[in-house]
């Protein structure tokens, strides 16, 4: 087992998974962080349309993309449990199929969102003035998707193994390359939103590369071989068993987030303005609340194959409690300074007043939402990703649709 790896069979769970849980907590909210220094840079050299444009299109982006990323999830479970079981070829087969298949599904949801594009923005009442800038930047941003699934696909398969440090390097590595990039071309060329994705284009290259030396030169439990690169139909089944039911669960939470952005559009420029970066924050406060899911997804997995049934509940319990801490704390805090942080990326009064009550009721709460990952991830780590997506279902989906179609209109 290399350094980097994370003995989950035995030793401490709690340090276990806060070993895991906080790079990914570093690298998550870094990535949140550094989408805030964007959109800063945009309002500061960018028309002032370029913010709302930007920010319009990250519901339907995290919709589309949550299929894929949450099949990464599977590949993370499905390595997870060979691990335990202590088959090394099975880890092999399923690593090699993992980054085919990413890189395969990425020139697939690239085509998707470059065809689906203004039909998407248009199905969201997205306001007419911002059509035409967000269109362009959707289109690029999923031009240059297959980078992205082949890198979250590696952050997969070594968060396998407890390894979520290289992962969280390499996203702060492309999170700097990316703000660099969108300041130049901000600055200097004038590029607006066109400017943005190349940035991100940019950083995508770097970490799709880094991603895959990682796992090709790892010397670890999980390393891609030449001869393993290819789709083994058990393997691929297994991590498709798993991960589809988890995509979809993050879609969900998109599609629902959808339905609510579809409503607040009707409201005006200034609102979907307002929403757009009150959700920069919420996507904080998300990573904060959520981070300890991940690492108990290959905790429950790993021990599963061993057949350490004790340890599995244990480290589910402890994931919960960590998740509570973590979650209401910066929840709390985030509302309490809704105001100052929405000011950051915006000077209208009336859209700070917007993403100021978004804050204040939802990123105070979401520790809530961490519980739900949690169980949810343990489902899936017994192998009931199933019964994950149903809960997630009516918890997300079927509540919010019945409040903004059934009750909404009465208020």
């Amino acid at each position: 087992m290399a350094k980097r790896e994370v003995n989950m069979l035995s030793g401490s769970i709690v340090k276990g998974l806060l070993t895991i849980s906080i790079p990914i907590l570093i690298q998550n909210v870094g990535q949140s962080l550094f989408n805030i220094i964007d959109l800063a840079i945009m309002k500061m050299y960018g028309d002032k349309l370029a913010v709302g444009a930007v920010g319009v299109c990250g519901t339907p982006i995290g919709t589309i993309t949550g299929l894929l990323i949450g099949i990464s999830l599977g590949a993370n479970i499905v390595i997870a449990r060979y691990i335990g079981k202590g088959d090394k070829e099975a880890v092999g087969r399923s690593v090699g199929t993992s980054i085919l298949f990413s890189f395969l599904g990425g020139l697939f949801l690239a085509l998707f969102g470059i065809l689906c594009a203004e039909p998407i923005l248009r199905w969201m009442n997205c306001a007419e003035a911002l059509i035409p800038q967000a269109a362009l930047y959707f289109k690029l941003y999923f031009g240059g998707i297959p980078l992205l699934m082949v890198y979250n696909f590696t952050a997969a398969i070594l968060r396998a193994s407890g390894d979520s440090q290289r992962p969280m390097v390499y996203l702060t590595l492309g999170g700097v390359v990316k703000v660099v990039f969108t300041y130049v071309f901000a600055r200097f060329f004038h590029m607006g939103v066109t400017g943005v994705a190349f940035a991100t284009i940019l950083s995508w290259v770097l970490l799709a590369y880094l991603g895959l030396q990682a796992v090709s030169k790892s010397g670890g439990t999980v390393q891609l071989y030449r001869r393993h690169l290819k789709l083994y139909s058990h393997e691929l089944k297994e991590i498709l068993r798993f991960g589809v039911p988890a995509g979809l669960q993050q879609a969900m939470y998109s599609v629902a987030n959808m339905v609510i952005v579809s409503t607040v559009n009707t409201f005006g420029l200034q609102a979907t303005t307002g929403l757009s970066v009150a959700n920069n924050f919420d996507g904080i406060s998300y990573q904060v609340a959520c981070a300890p899911s991940y690492a108990v997804v290959p905790y429950v997995s790993q021990n599963l194959g061993n057949k350490n049934l004790a340890r599995v509940k244990e480290a589910i319990i402890k994931g919960c409690l960590l998740t509570i801490c973590m979650g209401a704390t910066f929840g709390f805090l985030s509302a309490f300074f809704s105001r100052e942080l929405s000011s950051i990326m915006t000077a209208d009064p009336v859209a700070i007043e917007f993403s100021r009550q978004k804050m204040i009721i939802v990123s105070s709460t979401y520790f809530i939402c961490g519980l739900n990952e949690i169980i949810g991830s343990s489902l899936r780590g017994l192998g009931r990703p199933s019964l994950a997506a149903v809960c997630t279902m009516i918890y997300m989906c079927i509540l919010r649709f019945v409040w903004v179609y059934a009750v909404y209109p009465f208020l």
